[in-house]
């Protein structure tokens, strides 16, 4: 269902029902049901409040945003330049239900294109999920899908699984590489919530003096934003990793740390300037009926990211739902999807799993790079409204988030101590990464520290 019209049949209930209650967590009391609950209205709101309500809910259940399957965009789908005849056809075969056709904004370097819908005659909100059960009962299934919103958390527990917590250490987890030069030569794309410029003068984070920039990220120090620092953290975790490695963050999940699909696009070619080798995104969604994300596939055609192009390697965090649903752009097979361990080794309990996650690195409680300031929590579950007062650089947080740059930094450290590619250096460790055994994800693989 939307948030326009009552409740519709949902092929991903039984997938909510499945991330709410996973197989890791022990049966939960009313009380605990009713916080995570709250947690995913309150995560849900920072995004439609950073959208300026410009956000359409996918429910399960119920018409209660605690039931979100997904988040798109109103009014719109995205659609590639050779199915748009299609699309159009498919709104002149309903001209008794439509006012005509949609209209398009192309993007000419992918063919990509964002389709405004046509207003219906009913002056109805269009229902794109079931616009587009209709679409694939007419034969066009998948060719056009709706302008998801990605994001760093929302819809459960994302990236991250956590909200910041302050360090109970005074250096970062995983600690510092012992090669300095781990990582030489090797450019690296962070696509986040941008640069807090400040760590790089923070004696903190002396690992980030140098080689690390990108689009700023303003943080009130009085009142730190949610998510703020979230790209800075990821960066640290890939510097103490590979030392050496050159580090650009795009600011891309800018708003309420979400991006509509769209948007990617844009993006992802800014983050291109400077022709990475490796690509790191701590950020995704579940989709309309677990199709790949549309914007991802045309810029892999493009940009050669297919396992036998020559375009830089994307890591990409699995997702913290307990879930094994499709989380994009992860789940793609030329992108490496990461999954999270605690630090004994056993998968943590927010973790996604099953035959989309490749590998597993450390997720939990690591410490990194954070704006210096006052936090104030707003998750149920954590509970909301304490006050963090965070009197260094630094901050301990939780989530696929964080093992995804882990596993980012030791291909970029594999890479430049053997001058390889990003792809013959990722097969290298997936081949001598650790073997593990879980009772929930059965045979696993861990890379990174303290695994390996």
């Amino acid at each position: 269902m939307t948030d326009a019209d009552g409740a519709r049949p949902s092929r991903g209930l039984l997938s909510w029902i499945r991330r709410l209650f996973g197989p890791r967590r022990q049966p939960v009391g009313p009380s605990e049901r009713d916080l995570a609950r709250e947690t995913v209205r309150q995560q849900i709101g920072v995004v439609r409040r950073a959208f300026d309500g410009q956000v359409a809910v996918e429910k399960g259940e119920s018409d209660d945003d605690a039931d979100a399957l997904f988040l798109h965009r109103p009014g719109h789908v995205l659609v590639h330049r050779d199915d748009r005849q299609g699309l159009d056809d498919f709104f002149r075969e309903r001209e008794g239900e439509f006012l005509g056709l949609g209209e398009a904004d192309e993007d000419p370097e992918t063919g990509l294109t964002l389709y405004r819908l046509p207003a219906r005659r009913d002056d109805q909100a269009v229902d794109i999920p079931r616009m587009l059960d209709e679409l694939a009962g007419s034969g066009r299934r998948g060719i056009a899908t709706p302008d998801h919103i990605l994001y760093v958390t929302a819809v459960g527990r994302l990236c991250p699984a956590t909200e910041p917590e302050l360090p109970p250490s005074t250096g970062p987890v995983p600690p510092m590489s012992n090669a300095p030069g781990a990582g030489k030569d090797v450019r690296v794309s962070v696509v986040d919530t941008g640069w807090y410029a400040a760590a790089a003068a923070d004696t903190d984070t002396p690992w980030l003096a140098s080689d690390v920039g990108g689009d700023l990220e303003q943080v009130n120090p009085s009142a730190i934003h949610e998510y703020a620092g979230h790209g800075t953290f990821v960066s640290g975790i890939i510097r103490c990793v590979a030392p050496a490695a050159e580090i650009d963050v795009e600011g891309v999940l800018t708003n309420g740390g979400a991006v509509y699909e769209w948007e990617i696009v844009r993006q992802f070619r800014e983050a291109m300037r400077n022709r990475p080798h490796l690509i790191s995104i701590s950020a995704g969604t579940y989709t309309y009926d677990n199709q790949p994300l549309k914007a991802f596939e045309a810029l892999a055609a493009v940009h050669g990211l297919g396992e036998k192009g020559e375009g830089p390697l994307v890591v990409a965090a699995a997702g913290n739902d307990t879930s094994t649903d499709p989380f994009w752009p992860a789940a793609f097979e030329w992108a490496v999807s990461v999954g999270a361990l605690d630090a004994n080794g056993r998968l943590s309990d927010f973790s996604n799993y099953g035959e989309t996650v490749d590998v597993y690195a450390h997720g939990r409680d690591l410490v990194n790079a954070f704006p210096t300031g006052t936090y104030v929590t707003y998750e149920a579950q954590t509970p909301a409204g304490q006050v963090r007062e965070f009197t260094t650089g630094l901050a301990q947080w939780s989530g696929t988030s964080f093992s995804t740059p882990i596993v980012t930094g030791a291909i970029a450290a594999y890479m430049s101590e053997n001058d390889v590619s990003a792809r013959e250096a990722r097969d290298a460790l997936f081949a001598s990464a650790a073997p593990k055994t879980d009772p929930t994800a059965g045979s696993i693989k861990a890379m990174g520290p303290p695994f390996v």
